[in-house]
């Protein structure tokens, strides 16, 4: 589906979803970030072959039969290709990917809302879900609507590198 509406129809509202956590299950690449120094390399180039979390697959199928989808994720702009690709061989909607610039390290819960922001000023956003609860509150905070994706069970580390290293 088209992002922009046909001259004279009304825009659909977007439902922006994370990836890591929420739709995409990044368990099984999580040993390469635990011993220091943390192999970030092997960690995004396993990413390809996350499972994909039925609860989060589910509600983004369900949600883009309302709305237009977006995709909001800690990734690093290199794994741009990988990620679409990802969603591609998963048969997920398609929709606009904003992803981390080069370099930016700040938490999520800064990094995540600021291209949220951007979206919200050429789109009303219906809903965001992430699996962050900190991002969560942060969008909160800014008076977006919220899903917290509880559906894969609570990972510390992950939480844990998404707060103080900033890259996922």
């Amino acid at each position: 589906m088209p992002l922009w509406p046909a001259p004279g129809a009304e825009p659909r509202p977007l439902a922006v979803f994370d990836l890591d956590g929420t739709l995409a299950d990044v368990r099984h690449r999580l040993h390469h970030l635990e011993s220091r120094p943390r192999d970030w390399d092997a960690f995004f180039a396993a990413a390809g072959q996350d499972p994909p979390l039925a609860e989060g697959v589910a509600l983004l199928t369900a949600a883009a039969q309302r709305c237009e989808v977006a995709y909001v994720t800690g990734r690093p702009e290199h794994c741009r290709r990988d990620t679409l690709d990802w969603l591609a061989r998963r048969d997920l909607p398609g929709g606009l990917l904003l992803m981390r610039g080069p370099g930016d390290r700040r938490p999520a819960r800064v990094s995540k809302p600021e291209l949220l922001r951007g979206l919200a000023r050429d789109y009303v956003i219906a809903v965001v879900a992430d699996d962050d609860r900190q991002v969560c509150d942060a969008y909160e905070t800014e008076g977006f609507r919220v899903l917290w994706a509880t559906w894969m069970a609570r990972q510390p580390l992950l939480e844990q590198v998404q707060e103080s290293e900033g890259r996922t």
